[in-house]
């Protein structure tokens, strides 16, 4: 019964029972497979292309997922090439251009690297951009920016190379008139001229205007005319003006130039020298033959945006005129320094320009206190400084009264040579090099000192041949003073001849100077110790005795001097000299070596001169109890003076000298000190009974600097002038018979005369 077709018929009826049961699994796979997937077989299931799952490739998981593949991020599966970004997309991604950047087929979008053809989009030329019609467009690498034209810059509140979002307006001539305080009919004719390149003002031609601006203010300062004529506050006043109007106009031309530099030398030797260009990173140097600067761009920029950066320095020689005569204000810090080096107060300076004024100026307005400090160089005449002259860098400072003078706070001189001088500083101004003269002393201290010593050393000089030659004064105390005359002779002589050290320079001259000032000096002071030895054993100790020998005052007075110089000289001989003045160096206490002693002599002598004076009083009213009151004080003030500068206790003054600024002080030990050989003479000699041409024979005690040391009776006056006659014929070269002969009448009658008259007691 079966035949073959009956075999066909069970084989369709077997296929067909398969096919509707794969249907039925495929159906019931599908469905359990998540979105974005696709069922393998039976119950398993995979990811459509650009989707991953999160456990295998292929799963079985109900759970299970397809989340998309991001083929444009990180980790970076595809390359779309330069100048082109990927897009990703659901199930895949594609590429474009970046912003700026076309493909050359016009189209948006293509594939792979293969495909990129992108290229810069010139925005500007295909008036694809937003720039304002008071604007340039200037096309940028895959963008453009908006820039002012010459001549404009940008509104306030807009900033230069933006996209579209910039505004400019034309650059107009700052108003600038004359200062209305100064009556010049020449400054009055320099504002005419800049009126009228205000009208004529281009803002497209800044260049000519800026040469016709300096070259008018060349014709003011080499003919300033009337202007010489106002006084020196008027003339501060007008620089002061000129100087913060030209900064502002040379700032506001410079801004409307052409990107670049610029340099002009005018016929009056002005030299301007401008860099304008965007901001920039890093030092740039800007300068001419006159000037040089080294800043950095961010300086320069400061906290201004918009316009281009402008760097100017304008060199005027000219104007050195107008700044003759400016006092300079020197701050704490260099004063302090130069206290230092020249070991005196400062008290004023005379200055001299060396260098052309140099006018700096930047975008940045707010130069007061810069954040990193700016490198002049200034070329001037090279001129070696002398004795307290130093080359500083100087600048111009207004006053709250709009006057001027020069400073020095916040610039520090790095170095001179070669005909320029080299400078920091951490602000902005007007510069220059000066030469500048400090004086370190008092012209009047200095003047009295001088001509004290002079006036002194004369009569120290015939103190020292009235003791040598004179006879009735001889004795201890005249070896003392005569010793003592001597030393403060030499050693006035020497300060008078080298106390100076012009070179500045500390070299063997200068030491040999300041030990032989060292040695003369002590040894004066150990002269007036011995007088105050001398002066005890005579008031005090009248009756035990007359003093040291002559050969122990020799030994004391010259041998301890010597023992100290040559202690002081061993320990450190390099304490000699200063750069100012050969003396004692002032470091490590080495001034001690001199002001130890003397405060001890001083010290001793003030209690001897206090006992003197107490001895005196006790001894006049013994003498003579009767005495008149007023006769008796003006014996004994003359006396207890003359002992105040024989004992040095004038020295008091210098030793209480901390501060040389205590000018009442320094005229004081001044005056009595440089006169001590005044002094002296007046005291010994003029008003000594046995020198002087007064009568003084007669019996008594002497209380006088010069009297004999017991109360004898004293020689006869004519005598002593006798002897002084003999010494002045031989000086003279006169034969002394004929004096004398010419003379002895005289005397006769004189010394007659004197035995007439009661004898007196004191000076």
């Amino acid at each position: 019964m079966g035949g073959p077709h009956s075999v066909v018929f069970h084989v369709l009826c077997v296929l067909l029972t398969l096919s509707e049961a794969g249907s039925q699994s495929t159906m019931a796979c599908a469905g359990r497979c998540p979105a974005n997937s696709s069922c393998v077989h039976g119950n398993t299931c995979r990811c459509a292309p650009g989707f991953s799952s999160s456990s295998e490739e292929i799963f079985t998981d109900i759970f299970g997922s397809c989340d998309d593949i991001n083929e444009c991020g990180p980790p970076l599966t595809v390359s779309c090439g330069k100048l082109a970004d990927c897009q990703n997309t659901e199930g895949g991604y594609y590429c474009m251009c970046s912003p700026g950047y076309e493909l050359v087929s016009g189209a948006t979008l293509f594939k792979s690297e293969s495909e990129n053809t992108c290229r810069d989009t010139d925005e500007c030329s295909s008036g694809q951009h937003q720039c304002h019609n008071s604007t340039i467009c200037v096309n940028t690498v895959g963008s453009y920016t908006c820039h002012c034209r010459q001549g404009w810059v940008p509104k306030p509140g807009f900033q230069d190379k933006q996209m579209g979002t910039i505004s400019c307006e034309e650059i107009s001539f700052p108003t600038w008139t004359a200062p209305p305080e100064i009556k010049s009919q020449s400054l009055s004719g320099f504002f005419e001229r800049v009126q009228k390149m205000s009208i004529d003002f281009k803002s497209a031609l800044p260049q000519e205007t800026i040469q016709y601006l300096i070259m008018s203010l060349d014709d003011l300062l080499k003919t300033p005319g009337d202007l010489e004529a106002l006084d020196l506050s008027s003339r501060h006043h007008t620089a002061t003006y000129l100087f913060s109007g030209l900064e502002q106009i040379l700032r506001t031309l410079a801004k409307a130039m052409s990107e670049g530099s610029f340099i002009y030398h005018s016929p009056g030797d002005t030299e301007l020298s401008l860099m304008v260009q965007e901001q920039g990173n890093g030092n740039i140097t800007v300068g001419q033959s006159q000037a040089r600067m080294l800043l950095d761009w961010a300086v320069a920029a400061g906290a201004e945006k918009s316009g281009p950066t402008v760097v100017g320095i304008l060199s005027s020689p000219n104007m050195q005129k107008l700044l003759a005569n400016a006092s300079l204000d020197l701050d704490l810090e260099k004063q302090t320094e130069l206290e230092e080096i020249y070991e005196s107060p400062v008290r004023s300076a005379q200055l001299r320009l060396l260098s052309a004024v140099n006018l700096v100026f930047l975008s940045n307005t707010n130069t007061d206190k810069l954040n990193s400090k700016v490198t002049f160089t200034f070329s001037h005449p090279w001129e070696m400084p002398g004795t307290r002259q130093e080359l500083i860098c100087a600048f111009w400072r207004s006053d709250s009264n709009r006057r001027g003078y020069w400073a020095t706070s916040g610039c520090q001189t790095l170095g001179s040579g070669n005909g320029s001088t080299t400078c920091q500083c951490n602000h902005l101004s007007s510069f220059a090099i000066l030469m500048a003269h400090y004086d370190v002393e008092d012209w009047k201290l200095a003047l009295i000192t001088k001509v004290g010593l002079s006036l002194s050393l004369v009569c120290l000089l015939l103190c020292i041949l009235t003791f040598l030659l004179v006879q009735p004064i001889q004795g201890s105390r005249t070896t003392v003073h005569l010793h003592l005359c001597i030393c403060l002779f030499v050693g006035s002589t020497i300060f008078l001849a080298g106390i100076e050290n012009e070179g500045g320079q500390v070299g063997l001259r200068c030491r040999l100077v300041a030990a032989m000032l060292h040695y003369c000096f002590l040894a004066a002071f150990c002269w007036m110790s011995l007088e105050g030895v001398e002066l005890y054993f005579l008031v005090v100790r009248v009756f035990q005795g007359q003093g040291l020998r002559k050969r122990w005052l020799c030994l004391i007075g010259y041998g301890v001097p010597l023992f100290i110089v040559a202690v002081s000289a061993a320990i450190k001989s390099q304490g000699y000299g200063r750069p100012q003045y050969c003396w004692l160096d002032h470091a490590n206490g080495f001034l001690w070596s001199f002001l130890g002693p003397v405060t001890f002599i001083v010290l001793c002598n003030a209690v001897i001169f206090v006992i003197t004076v107490w001895k005196l009083t006790q001894k006049f009213s013994e003498i003579n109890p009767d005495i008149k009151k007023l006769k008796k004080a003006r014996v004994l003030t003359i006396t207890a003076i003359a002992q105040l500068f024989v004992l040095g206790c004038t020295w008091v003054f210098g030793l209480f000298l901390f501060d040389q600024r205590s000018w009442v002080l320094c005229y004081t030990f001044s005056i009595l000190n440089s006169l001590q050989g005044l002094f002296l003479f007046v005291l010994y000699c003029l008003l000594n009974k046995k020198v002087g041409c007064r009568p003084g024979c007669g019996r008594g005690w002497d209380p006088s600097p010069g009297a004999p040391s017991s109360p004898h009776l004293a020689p006869c006056a004519p005598q002593v002038r006798e002897e002084y006659r003999r010494w002045a014929c031989m000086v003279t070269g006169n034969k002394y018979s004929e004096f004398a002969t010419s003379t002895s009448g005289s005397g006769s009658s004189q010394s007659q005369t004197q035995a007439l008259r009661p004898s007196e007691s004191g000076m």
